[in-house]
């Protein structure tokens, strides 16, 4: 694995590369999950059709805004003050021009490729207990070809963040994390969902040990990686596997592993969610962002705690401009 180069190069680019998708968001009891067959949490690949039958038998107000795990994070190191681009496919529709101008205006550097399919989308049913369980129908993201990535899409570039989510692309994320270390990026990796996890295990133990510099995961995404049900065996064997290692564990904080040395974060707040939609990809931001600039481990993870805690005050992964200015004052 590689060392943590950007300390010592001054790059302070971070690239994200992932699925370009409009999130769709709705509150929904728990009696009507159920319906779905999912489990709670999770993440299912479904068709457009599929979607568009659920949301008409919502009786809640769907909220629509630009998403997609990876992108969420670039989108926080650029309202951060970060250097950032983003790396993905979307349609040429209506959706995929929106989703170009509002990376555009987070401060965001679009690098995206096109697609006669339509742009993908995620439909996540909120629960009462802020749980949110997605439904995605890939479209044009799906369209990505490996040819179509190379070292110069991660040009200059101190951190590339892949989402697990490309693992049901395999070829593609292979391409993307051997392009990334051509580049001379260090390599962070966010396991993304349990089901990811569980579907793609034998690719994944064989990609991080091969790649991946920083790895992050939440309980479940942990426990599915690692076979392990106790946290603290989970969290050892996660440190075992990277570099620098992140546990996410929700209102009780995050646990980070770098060089024989655990560092234990408290949450922001007093651990209560509204939707819990973008949280650990805004954690991801803010500790990404740290990482850059020369933080400690402590500060970068106080950092992504707070984003963290902030998207979970709101609907969907957009932070408003007053969670920023709060989060900001921990960078003065």
């Amino acid at each position: 694995m590689a060392d943590l180069r950007f300390i010592q190069n001054n790059r302070q680019l971070i690239v994200g590369i992932g699925s370009a998708l409009v999130d769709i968001l709705i509150h929904e009891k728990d009696e009507f999950l159920e319906k779905t067959g999912a489990v709670k949490g999770g993440m299912t690949l479904v068709d457009n059709t599929w979607i568009e039958h659920t949301l008409a038998m919502s009786s809640g107000t769907a909220t629509i805004v630009p998403g997609g795990s990876a992108c969420n994070t670039i989108v926080g190191v650029g309202k951060l003050g970060g250097k950032a681009r983003f790396v993905g496919q979307c349609g040429n529709d209506h959706w995929g021009r929106q989703y170009e101008i509002d990376l555009s205006k987070q401060d965001v550097t679009p690098a995206l490729l096109r697609s006669d399919l339509p742009t993908g989308r995620v439909l996540s049913i909120i629960t009462p207990d802020a749980q949110r369980t997605m439904f995605t129908y890939l479209g044009a993201s799906a369209e990505t070809r490996p040819e179509d990535i190379s070292a110069k899409s991660f040009q200059g570039a101190a951190v590339v963040h892949i989402e697990g989510y490309l693992l049901f692309n395999p070829d593609l994320i292979q391409t993307a994390l051997a392009a990334a270390k051509e580049a001379g990026a260090v390599i962070s990796m966010d396991l993304a969902s349990f089901t990811v996890v569980e579907q793609s295990k034998e690719l994944l133990d064989k990609l991080v040990a091969d790649y991946v510099d920083i790895l992050m995961a939440n309980e479940d995404e942990a426990r599915a990686y690692t076979g392990h049900a106790d946290e603290g065996l989970a969290f050892r064997a996660l440190s075992q596997s990277a570099n620098i290692a992140v546990l996410k564990v929700g209102p009780r904080g995050s646990h980070i592993s770098h060089d024989s040395k655990r560092v234990d974060i408290n949450s922001m707040g007093d651990g209560t969610a509204l939707d819990t939609t973008g949280a650990g990809d805004l954690w991801a931001a803010g500790f990404l962002f740290g990482l850059v600039n020369g933080y400690s481990l402590e500060k970068c993870g106080q950092l992504g705690s707070a984003c963290g805690y902030e998207v979970c005050q709101v609907v969907g992964a957009v932070i408003p401009d007053e969670g920023w200015e709060r989060i900001k004052k921990l960078l003065e």
